[in-house]
């Protein structure tokens, strides 16, 4: 087992009715949040960006920008390996449909039980950090949810880097 974890960018995306999107990659059975790996000298915004464009064919409002938490669970398309996620609270702008390596997207209610099979990363980490920042009331700098769409998302590296 490789002791260092998989760095990614990873978005869970709540709409107006409280549901959540995940998606599923091809070849795979068990939905995530949709993201991926920063590439060489890219700062997280960017790859919130760029990942969210490719997979999802939206824009990310970079004012929206909230840091949720640090996360690390096992890797659910990579065997014996871990992966590792800071997450942000952002909003979109656009209606999400599959793009890239994307076979599929699925809204769900945030609340377990879930209808399909959700990675330990989401439903473990990721839903409940959703689930708690929604239920909060708006602060300065915070993130409406009551815009067309508010978005989750794990980014491997801080924005600081």
């Amino acid at each position: 087992m490789n002791d260092e974890p998989i760095r990614i960018v990873a978005a869970a995306i709540a709409d107006d009715e409280g549901r959540t999107l995940l998606v599923r990659k091809r070849g795979s059975d068990t939905f995530i949040q949709p993201g991926g790996k920063r590439e060489a000298g890219e700062h997280a915004r960017a790859t919130l960006e760029r990942e969210l464009a490719e997979e999802l064919g939206v824009r990310l409002e970079p004012a929206a920008l909230r840091f949720l938490g640090s996360y690390e669970e096992e890797a659910v398309n990579e065997r014996d390996r871990r992966v590792r996620a800071d997450a942000y609270l952002v909003r979109i702008d656009g209606e999400p449909v599959a793009g890239a390596e994307i076979e599929e997207i699925r809204w769900l209610d945030p609340l377990p039980p879930y209808e399909v099979p959700v990675a330990p990363l989401s439903a473990l980490r990721i839903l409940p950090a959703l689930r708690a920042a929604l239920s909060a009331p708006e602060g300065p700098g915070g993130v409406s949810t009551t815009g067309p769409a508010t978005v989750a998302v794990a980014a491997a590296l801080s924005l600081a880097k």
